[in-house]
């Protein structure tokens, strides 16, 4: 027969005591504790059970809601957000019916504190779940517009709780976090049904500005997709060195194939036209004076032109004589 020291007996100092009744009466005393509670244990794991299809339901008609409204991704994140609230909520319930002597207001302030801490460990992502979710209420940009932001420029595919996914032109997939696109300057492209496009042309200063103006007018009419009714702007823009620049611009529908399309389209009706007209389109010119400083008569300004020729020699730009002969003309 095995006879165990009673577990009552004080502990012996300075000596291992190897008791298997402490260890028997710790086991039981756990048992005792759970079948004590498995009636409110089974109670709440069917009560969890039953909260969190309730949340699976609550989530599908928060997401249908919002999907009548033509907002489906904000139903799929609402709906999420909701989902887990009452699960959570539901768990915290459940808890106190396993354990009554647990209060709900405990647990919740509890959760508060622990909230505290999971926010500053966790406070990127949760900066960007609450900018996507302001982007997605406030509907700054919508899926399927074309947006600049950050230096990427595409089309917005999906607008999640952490970032926006959009497909640039050339076929990469960009993530941008919704922090970053919050708090930064955005260009939406496709935001009102038309856009603006604009090119400067450099015609030569011996050409006619308003000859060329309607040369260009007429070429940018011809070009299939410029919207006529918002008008066609021919404007004289700039004196430069070398040219009169005239800035065309011109309304085209506003996805940017069609921007791009139109731009290269009106762009190679203009050359055509203004070479058919007999325009020009000058290169840079520069000119190069040479000064002679060791020439008797330097710092003489009434005889000395910094190398420009002799005034009586020197002929007259094409422009000038034109405008005599016009004048010899009109007055004949």
């Amino acid at each position: 027969m095995f006879y165990f020291q009673d577990s009552t007996n004080a502990d012996t100092p300075q000596e291992i005591d190897l008791n298997p009744g402490v260890a028997l009466e710790k086991l039981d005393s756990w048992l005792d504790g759970f079948i004590r509670i498995l009636p409110n244990l089974i109670l709440a794991i069917i009560l969890f059970i039953i909260i969190y299809q309730v949340a699976k339901i609550v989530r599908r008609l928060v997401a249908k809601t919002f999907r009548g409204r033509g907002r489906d991704n904000l139903g799929k994140i609402m709906g999420g957000f909701v989902r887990w609230l009452v699960v959570i909520m539901g768990g915290l319930l459940c808890a106190t019916i396993v354990m009554p002597t647990l209060s709900l207001g405990d647990l919740v302030a509890g959760l508060g504190v622990s909230s505290v801490a999971i926010g500053f460990a966790f406070k990127d992502i949760l900066q960007n779940w609450l900018a996507g979710m302001l982007i997605l209420l406030r509907q700054p940009f919508e899926i399927g517009d074309q947006i600049s932001v950050s230096g990427f420029e595409g089309t917005v595919e999906e607008i999640e709780t952490r970032a926006t996914i959009i497909r640039t032109y050339s076929n990469e997939k960009v993530v941008i976090p919704n922090s970053q696109i919050y708090t930064s300057a955005l260009e939406v492209k496709t935001a009102y049904e038309v856009r603006r496009s604009q090119y400067d042309v450099g015609i030569g200063y011996a050409d006619d500005i308003e000859e060329a103006c309607k040369v260009m007018r007429k070429a940018v009419e011809s070009v299939e997709g410029v919207n006529k009714d918002r008008g066609i702007d021919i404007l004289p823009w700039d004196l430069a060195a070398s040219w009169v620049t005239i800035r065309v611009r011109w309304w085209t529908d506003v996805e940017r194939a069609d921007v791009v399309k139109n731009h290269a389209a009106v762009i190679e009706k203009i050359k055509y036209a203004l070479d058919e007209a007999g325009i020009d389109m000058p290169y840079d010119t520069e000119v190069l004076l040479f000064h002679d400083q060791t020439d008797e008569l330097d710092g003489d300004r009434s005889r000395q032109r910094e190398g420009w020729p002799d005034l009586e020699t020197t002929p007259q730009p094409r422009w000038k004589k034109e405008l005599e002969m016009r004048n010899k003309k009109s007055g004949e």
